[in-house]
């Protein structure tokens, strides 16, 4: 079973991190939309990744459905997901180490070792191994410990030198252990953390695991209903349900992307059944589909479309247009030249950004028409 309306959405995922990534160049010449929150809080562009590990989860329940249907899953099975994971975690050390010290020299002494695809590999891994060998009821505990258990380790566990439940980007538990697992000059330095900590960092990363586990959940709901209205007001309902729980923990526990905390989880997982609950209501139930083929065809190389997308970023920040060390980067040329120089630094950001999009587009099309499909 195949949902267009899931490669649709994971199309406006991949869509909303290339809008995102190619702005926040310009920064702070950007729509606040386009950015991450500066700590507490969340903005449009916050809710991209957690997206995507929504999406993960949802397309686990049909690609492994087989293997959870009384059926005992081979080892071939877990090769296949070891492989897929450990492909991820080297593509995200590449976009890492891409020309840090110029073209194809990596500095393996100071490369960072998280980031946006190694946390998607270890929670595909773990989640998946979770999902072959643990009943449903299991699966909904698991959830609630790694939710539950994360809130009150990042609460009340004193950090030495800080204390208790000081959630600064130094100050946290996270940051703490991921400082003591992971070598300093392997931290991200970016967004004020200066190596004391990273926003995808490894304790971090057990909530981002429930992500992944809600979006299996969903998918789950939907194999099991057969009445499409019904799976609609379903997702619409949860979403809020979801919304109200997320917002109102945080509360005690403030909504933070970079700390991943459990209100940021439950919350946006409102927004990601919310949002499916559109796309499912126009797509398959209504079958209005002609507004959702530029999402489909995203959605169906998003890896490799993000992929891409990072390295061109790359390429237009560390290379010059000219000679000189006031030679602007080829990403501020174009950005001054073309589309800051007549519609002002903010829309210039955006236009630029939009431009980048639609020359994705153009490609992932390329892609679909050729039946180029790239899987990991």
């Amino acid at each position: 079973m195949r949902l267009t309306s899931l490669d649709v959405f994971r199309g406006i995922a991949i869509a909303g991190m290339i809008l995102a990534n190619m702005a926040s160049i310009a920064e702070p010449n950007v729509y606040p939309p386009l950015l991450h929150a500066d700590w507490h809080g969340c903005t449009l562009t916050d809710l991209v990744f957690p997206f995507f590990l929504f999406i993960v989860g949802v397309a686990m329940t049909f690609s492994l459905s087989k293997y959870t249907d009384n059926n005992k899953p081979t080892a071939s099975i877990y090769w296949r997901i070891l492989r897929r994971a450990a492909i991820l975690f080297a593509l995200g050390l590449l976009l890492n180490g891409f020309w840090n010290k110029g073209l194809w020299t990596f500095d393996f002494s100071s490369i960072r070792i998280m980031g946006v695809l190694q946390r998607i590999s270890l929670t595909y891994l773990l989640t998946s191994v979770a999902v072959l060998n643990l009943p449903r009821k299991g699966l909904w505990i698991l959830a609630g410990v790694l939710l539950i258990g994360y809130w009150l380790a990042m609460m009340y566990v004193p950090v030495p030198g800080y204390g208790a439940g000081v959630l600064t980007r130094d100050g946290n538990l996270g940051a703490y252990i991921d400082r003591l697992i992971i070598p300093k000059a392997h931290l991200y330095k970016g967004d004020d953390f200066n190596y004391l900590g990273d926003p995808e960092g490894l304790f971090s990363t057990i909530p981002a695991i429930a992500s992944v586990l809600l979006g299996y959940f969903t998918g789950n709901w939907i194999q099991c209903n057969s009445v499409k209205s019904r799976i609609t007001i379903g997702l619409a309902l949860f979403g809020i349900g979801c919304l109200l729980i997320g917002w109102t923990w945080g509360w005690t526990f403030p909504i933070n992307k970079k700390l991943w905390t459990s209100s940021f989880v439950v919350f946006t997982t409102g927004w990601a059944l919310l949002l499916l609950a559109a796309c499912y209501e126009f797509i398959e139930v209504r079958r209005v589909r002609r507004w959702g083929k530029p999402f489909e065809v995203m959605g169906l190389n998003a890896i490799s479309i993000f992929v891409a997308s990072v390295l061109l970023i790359k390429i237009l920040v560390k290379t010059n247009v000219g000679i000189g060390e006031k030679a602007p980067s080829t990403y501020d040329w174009i950005y001054h030249n073309l589309f800051a120089s007549w519609a002002g630094v903010l829309n210039g950001s955006l236009l630029f950004a939009m431009v980048t999009l639609l020359l994705w587009l153009a490609i992932a099309y390329i892609m679909y028409i050729q039946r180029w499909f790239i899987k990991v």
